[in-house]
């Protein structure tokens, strides 16, 4: 079945995945957006794996202030060119992780990657970087973490 240009778009704007990856997820899934997104989510897992051992050494520092000042976030968000490093998407996910790092309390990269995604309960982060691997068609992980909140 052909892919549907209006279902085309509205994926493409919600996932930023390319338009050949939602064209075939929507082939595949005779047109269901749900299916759909389904499948993208699993190509992002198996080609995370694909890309686990290559460089990541771009990338970027993103903080955090929480509205109370009382808590403070760094997230180390690695990627493998300058390109992605500096693309808008890329930053935005290094923001969203270090909000995410605000709620926070554990002591390791992959305790972190554990934890459910605040605006998706549905995913871990683990799961949001994966989807992010599908989108940049680059390595993407996190290097390092810090949180910080006051009298701690």
């Amino acid at each position: 079945m052909a892919a549907d240009m209006r279902l085309l778009k509205e994926l493409r704007k919600k996932t930023g995945v390319s338009f050949s990856v939602i064209k075939k997820a929507l082939e595949e899934s005779n047109n269901d957006p749900a299916k759909a997104e389904k499948l993208m989510s699993e190509w992002g897992v198996k080609k995370a794996a694909d890309k686990a051992d290559r460089d990541a050494g771009q990338g970027g520092v993103f903080t955090y202030m929480h509205h109370n000042r009382k808590i403070a976030t760094m997230v180390e968000l690695r990627t493998e060119t300058d390109f992605v490093a500096g693309n808008d998407e890329f930053r935005k996910l290094g923001m969203e992780l270090a909000m995410q790092m605000s709620l926070f309390r554990g002591d390791s990269v992959e305790e972190f990657l554990k934890q459910q995604y605040i605006r998706d309960m549905s995913k871990t982060v683990d799961q949001l970087l994966k989807d992010a691997i599908l989108k940049f068609g680059e390595n993407i992980r996190i290097a390092r973490i810090i949180r910080w909140e006051l009298g701690e």
